[in-house]
């Protein structure tokens, strides 16, 4: 069988896009950490007007999938940079598409020492589509906060 020119072609693209996502990763956790650091220097009722506000330094911008999601130890989401209208609900049952409780796991995964990455499927803000999805979770205090990048 003769090798085909695309071959090499497709391999790249793999290449490209998996090196993509990591680069990603530290912009996650550095989200994060900044929301702390926001959170213990201005409080808790600054930061979360901070997440929720339209064009904040937690929220979604054009060109990005980086924003800030902010749930309680009940899985309640407070803040949200993202979707500010889901502030209020309670997420502990809500499902990826393949059946993972993500909320719960963001919670248990933030409760531990030094946060975590939870994985799961979610529809990408910037296109509709749903795509796998990874979560770097911290709580600090009663809070858990989360910020994902998309692979």
């Amino acid at each position: 069988m003769r090798p085909s020119i695309a071959t090499p072609f497709l391999a790249f693209l793999f290449v490209a896009s998996a090196a993509a996502q990591p680069a990603e990763r530290p912009k996650a956790e550095s989200m994060v950490k900044e929301g702390v650091t926001f959170l213990k220097a201005n409080g808790k009722e600054a930061f979360l007007a901070e997440v929720q506000k339209g064009g904040g330094r937690f929220h979604l911008k054009p060109g990005s999938t980086l924003y800030l999601m902010v749930h309680d130890i009940n899985f309640v989401v407070v803040a949200h940079g993202a979707n500010p209208g889901s502030a209020g609900l309670n997420r502990k049952d809500i499902k990826d598409p393949d059946g993972k409780y993500l909320v719960r796991e963001m919670v248990k995964v933030g409760k531990q020492k030094g946060g975590g990455w939870v994985d799961y499927k979610w529809p990408n803000p910037t296109n509709g589509k749903i795509e796998e999805k990874s979560t770097f979770s911290l709580a600090e205090g009663d809070l858990i906060l989360g910020c994902g990048i998309y692979k």
